[in-house]
C-alpha cells in the first residue's frame, strides 16, 4: 500500500514523497525513525472521477468558521490566564520546530506533562490516531479532575470549621481566660476539676506557646523532609492511609478507580499491556498499590495473568479480581476495566455524598461538646459567684 506523505526534515525543510507500508502505522513508525516530522500522510487511491471533489465546489460553511474562531480564542484565553503555562507550551512549540516529535517535546516538561500523557501521545502518533488519543486524554483527564475535585470539596467544610473553632479557642485562651481566671480566683471558691483544666491550659498557651508552634513546625518540616528523602517512610504512610476508619476505604476505592481508568486508556490507545502497567503504577498515586501493579507486571511478563496476581493482596477486592479475570479470558480487558472504573467513580461519589451528610451533625456534636465544656468549667462558676451576692 502506497502512502502520499508531507515530512519537515532536521533542518525544517519541507519534504514530499511515498512510501510503502502495509499500514499507516508501519509509514509512521519509518518516517520518524528517519527523523521526519510528519505533517500530513494519506493513502494513495485510484479514485474515481466522479467520486472526486473539486476544489471549486468545496467551500467552508460560515458555521464552521465561527465555531473555530471561537474554540482557537478560547485556546488563547485560556492559555493567556497562566503565564507558566503558556512558557511551556511555546517551549513545546519550539522544540517541534527545532525538529522534535510532539511527545518528545512533552516529555521535556515532566511537572506538566507526566509519563501517562507522554505515553498516550506517543501512541497516538505510532498509530496515526492522535485525534483519537486526544479525545481519550482529555476525558480521561476530566474524570480525574472530577474526582479529585469531589474528594477535595468534601474535606473542605470540616476543615474550615475545626480551624475557625481551634482559632477561636485559641483566642479564649489567650485572651479572655486570663480575665475570668482572676474573678474565680479572688472569689476563694473551691473550683471544679473542668475549670482548673481551663486555667491550666490558658496558662500553658500564654507561657509556652511559642514552644508548641516550634514543635509543630519543627514537626511538620521533619515529616515534609522524610517524604521527600525516605522512600520507607512514603510506604508507611500510603500504607497506613488506606488503612484509617471510613478515610481508608474512600482512598483505597480511588487509587483501584484511577488504576482501572488508566488501564483502559492505556490498552485503548494502543499502549502495550506490560507498558501499560507501568505507567499504571507510576500515576496511581500510592506506593503499596504501585508494588501490587509491578508485580502483575513480572507475573504477565512471565507468563502469568493480572488477576492472578491481583488475587493474592489484601488490598484488591474479590469484585475487581473476579472482574479483570472475566475481561482477561473474554478478550476484552479494556471495556471490563472501563466499567470497572466506571462503578467505582460511583461508589465515591456516593461514599463522599453521605459521608458529607453525616459530617454536618457530627461537628455540631463537636462544637457542642466543647461549649458545654467552656460553659460548665469557666460561666457556671461565675454564675454561682453572682448568684451568691
Amino acid at each position: 500500500m502506497e502512502f502520499k506523505y508531507t515530512v519537515k526534515n532536521k533542518d525544517g525543510a519541507l519534504l514530499s514523497g511515498v512510501a510503502e507500508a502495509n499500514d499507516a502505522a508501519v509509514a509512521i513508525d519509518a518516517l520518524q525513525k528517519r527523523g521526519f516530522i510528519i505533517l500530513k500522510l494519506e493513502p494513495v487511491n485510484s479514485t474515481p472521477l466522479f467520486a472526486k471533489q473539486f476544489k471549486i465546489l468545496q467551500r467552508v460553511k460560515s458555521k464552521e468558521l465561527v465555531n473555530f474562531t471561537r474554540q482557537l480564542s478560547t485556546l488563547f484565553s485560556a492559555q493567556s490566564d497562566n503565564l507558566y503555562f503558556r512558557q511551556i507550551i511555546s517551549e513545546v512549540a519550539s522544540d517541534i520546530e527545532g525538529g522534535s516529535i510532539f511527545s518528545k517535546a512533552l516529555a521535556n516538561h515532566p511537572k506538566v506533562f507526566d509519563d501517562f500523557f507522554v505515553n498516550m501521545i506517543r501512541s497516538g502518533e505510532v498509530s496515526g490516531t492522535l485525534e483519537n488519543t486526544l479525545l481519550y486524554l482529555a476525558d480521561y483527564l476530566e474524570r480525574q479532575h472530577y474526582l479529585n475535585s469531589k474528594v477535595k470539596n468534601a474535606m473542605v467544610y470540616p476543615a474550615f470549621i475545626l480551624f475557625g473553632f481551634l482559632v477561636i479557642g485559641v483566642l479564649m485562651m489567650v485572651m479572655v481566660i486570663p480575665n475570668l481566671t482572676k474573678i474565680l480566683e479572688e472569689s476563694g471558691q473551691e473550683l471544679p476539676l473542668a475549670t482548673k483544666a481551663i486555667i491550666g491550659l490558658s496558662d500553658f498557651l500564654r507561657n509556652w506557646g511559642w514552644l508548641l508552634l516550634v514543635i509543630l513546625f519543627g514537626g511538620a518540616g521533619y515529616i515534609a523532609y522524610l517524604f521527600k528523602n525516605s522512600i520507607a517512610f512514603r510506604h508507611y504512610w500510603h500504607g497506613l492511609k488506606i488503612k484509617i476508619p471510613i478515610l481508608g476505604k474512600i482512598f483505597k476505592k480511588i487509587y483501584i478507580s484511577r488504576l482501572a481508568d488508566n488501564l483502559s486508556t492505556l490498552i485503548t490507545g494502543g499502549i502495550s499491556i506490560l507498558q501499560a502497567l507501568q505507567v499504571s503504577a507510576d500515576v496511581v498515586g500510592n506506593l503499596v498499590f504501585r508494588d501490587i501493579i509491578l508485580e502483575a507486571k513480572d507475573q504477565v511478563r512471565a507468563g502469568g495473568t493480572i488477576s492472578g496476581s491481583f488475587e493474592k493482596y489484601p488490598e484488591i477486592p474479590n469484585l475487581v479480581v473476579q472482574m479483570i479475570a472475566t475481561g482477561e479470558q473474554a478478550g476484552a480487558l479494556d471495556d471490563i476495566l472501563k466499567k470497572m472504573s466506571s462503578y467505582y467513580s460511583k461508589e465515591i461519589d456516593t461514599t463522599v455524598d453521605t459521608l458529607s451528610q453525616l459530617i454536618e451533625p457530627i461537628l455540631i456534636v463537636v462544637l457542642g461538646i466543647g461549649v458545654a465544656f467552656l460553659v460548665a468549667g469557666i460561666l457556671m462558676p461565675i454564675y454561682n459567684i453572682a448568684g451568691g451576692m
